[in-house]
């Protein structure tokens, strides 16, 4: 039997479990929200940015890796967040929070503007080390995460998948939906061999994840 190409991420080592906790235990805090190219912060430090379309859970994911309830705000409204958001892991680590994308109500304009800035910061951000790609485990990969994953691929940007939501899915579905996302992934090159699964509800991948982010180098 061959292996799987993307397999599901295995609870770490100590040793970076360790750094991961560490990682988020100490300050975390909010830099900036940044609306143009020019509002960066320095690239003084690696980063690693956060993506997913609107309510995948997103903000509650940041939340519950920084064990600080009301540091992402999650908005009921698709589309109501047009910043990058920059947080700060001590002096280590940027953690970006990018704005949700697939939303139907905002304007065209304003999505238009979006994807513009976030194709600047995936291709001009040299200190950006790694892309984590929310998906819905309810829902696995859908037409508006391609969009994303196709960009990440022509950005030269490795990127992760972290499935989302895991505890409301029975076990069937959530299986079918992980078959479904290692299939797809298998068509982009930028995609990091390797699945996150994660629940913020329940702490599921959250160990794993924290050690992930803090052993990037």
């Amino acid at each position: 039997m061959s292996a799987v190409r993307f397999p599901l991420a295995e609870m770490p080592d100590l040793e970076p479990r360790e750094k991961g906790r560490l990682l988020f235990a100490g300050p975390v805090d909010f830099v900036k929200g940044v609306v143009a190219m020019p509002g960066l912060p320095p690239a003084d430090r690696l980063e690693v940015c956060f993506a997913g379309r609107s309510n995948v859970g997103k903000s509650s994911l940041i939340n519950a890796l920084t064990g600080r309830k009301t540091l992402a705000r999650a908005s009921n409204t698709p589309g109501r967040t047009q910043e990058i958001n920059y947080f700060a892991l001590g002096e280590q680590r940027y953690m970006v929070d990018l704005p949700g994308y697939g939303y139907a109500e905002a304007p065209l304009a304003v999505v238009e503007k979006w994807q513009a800035l976030l194709r600047s910061y995936l291709q001009g951000r040299q200190t950006l080390r790694r892309a984590f790609v929310l998906v819905d485990t309810r829902h696995g990969i859908k037409a508006v995460d391609q969009e994303i994953l196709s960009l990440l691929d022509k950005s030269a940007v490795t990127f992760q998948v972290v499935m989302t939501k895991a505890d409301k899915v029975n076990a069937a579905t959530r299986e079918a939906n992980i078959e479904q996302v290692q299939a797809a992934l298998t068509k982009h090159p930028a995609a990091y061999p390797e699945i996150v699964i994660t629940s913020s509800e329940k702490g599921e991948g959250i160990e794993t994840l924290r050690a992930i982010i803090a052993t990037l180098e």
